[in-house]
């Protein structure tokens, strides 16, 4: 009997044992449930975000007013997340535009100018507190021997006409301007002996910038034709404003995918060194552009330092024989967005219309806005 009920006992122990182990099992498996639910919930979320501001763009592209003609690149970490070609390269031939089509990317060609200076300043060529004069010896005029090459550089310089004088006094104020990047671009020629276009491609070469290189009327390549818009007509730019005086200051010819590379190399400290790349970027003056909204930001040479928005980054636009550029670099999560449109429009209220758009739904995104 004793046998019996040490049997019996024996069994419930086994029938509770095993109540527990399927109760456990049954919460692990829902905990299990419970966590691929809200990891599911969360990757679908954040696909679902993603693909909002790819959607958003590409309803932009494609129903923008005035009508975008452009391309535009995304990239992170030298890798793209979004790519689109949307136009043409010529209207009258209905060429389309490609990836590889070529842009004058216009006063974005600056901070290629202050690269090369600075190039020269860790060659110990030049001095960015001497004068111009010294840099420039042909230049008579009484402001050169006070006008320094880092006033060049963040437009503090003061010069409006080389035959005349000073709008203000050097260092004092900023008013921007080509005329400044076209004399460092004189600065580079004299430093290097050697031609601005050469110095440059030489650059870009290192780089394998394949597609970028110093305009010239006999060297067009894949470039496009530059158009006026008039309330949607575009009319053909039939001569560029860019010579060999004036490489510095707008003479770059280059692609959207280029420019990812060009960003990739600047900003990761693979052509200057990192005080250079510091005084490059740092702000020494401010000034207003309506594109990086309607508060002053801070200027550093050949680039603007945006540090007002949601978010910092670095960059420049350019304008000009009916083209436009922009370039833009977020730091902080090594994102590049570069727009090149090979039209401009008559109405300065519209400069950059799409462009502006883009960048407002960038930064309203998912990869800036992680929660």
């Amino acid at each position: 009997m004793e046998c019996f009920k040490l049997n019996l006992n024996i069994e419930r122990i086994h029938r509770i044992k095993n109540h527990q182990n399927k109760i456990t099992v049954m919460k692990l498996i829902r905990i299990s449930f419970i966590f691929s639910l809200f990891f599911l919930l969360s990757s679908c979320n954040s696909f679902a975000q993603k693909k909002d501001y790819t959607n958003q763009i590409d309803s932009l592209i494609k129903f923008a007013e005035p009508k975008f003609n452009g391309v535009v690149l995304i990239t992170q970490k030298g890798k793209k997340l979004y790519s689109k070609v949307h136009g043409f390269s010529n209207f009258e031939t209905k060429k389309p535009l490609k990836s590889d089509t070529q842009f004058e990317i216009m006063s974005n060609s600056k901070q290629i100018a202050a690269v090369l200076i600075l190039l020269e300043v860790e060659r110990g060529k030049i001095d960015l507190n001497s004068p111009i004069k010294k840099y420039l010896p042909e230049l008579i005029q009484p402001w050169a021997d006070s006008v320094t090459v880092h006033q060049l550089l963040n437009h503090s310089h003061g010069i409006i006409h080389l035959q005349k004088p000073l709008e203000f006094k050097s260092g004092t104020q900023f008013k921007y301007g080509n005329l400044n990047f076209s004399l460092l671009g004189k600065i580079v020629e004299f430093s290097t002996q050697k031609s601005y276009s050469e110095v440059a491609d030489s650059l870009f070469k290192k780089l394998k910038m394949n597609h970028t290189f110093c305009y010239s009327k006999d060297k067009t390549q894949n470039l496009a034709t530059g158009y006026y818009n008039a309330k949607n007509v575009l009319n053909p730019v039939n001569s560029s404003q860019i010579n060999s005086e004036n490489l510095g200051a707008d003479g770059i010819i280059s692609t959207a995918e280029d420019l990812a590379i060009w960003n990739n190399n600047l900003h990761k400290g693979k052509i200057l060194k990192a005080e250079l790349y510091k005084m490059m970027t740092t702000n020494t003056i401010l000034s207003q552009h309506n594109f990086f909204g309607k508060e002053k930001e801070g200027y550093g040479y050949g680039i603007r330092i945006i540090e007002k928005d949601s978010v910092k980054y670095l960059g420049h636009t350019g304008l000009g024989d009916g083209f436009s550029s922009v370039n833009l670099y977020f730091p902080e999560s090594d994102i590049s967005l570069i727009v090149l449109e090979n039209q401009m429009n008559e109405d300065s209220n519209l400069f950059y219309a799409s462009a502006f758009k883009i960048k407002n739904i960038l930064l309203k995104s998912n990869l800036f806005n992680k929660n």
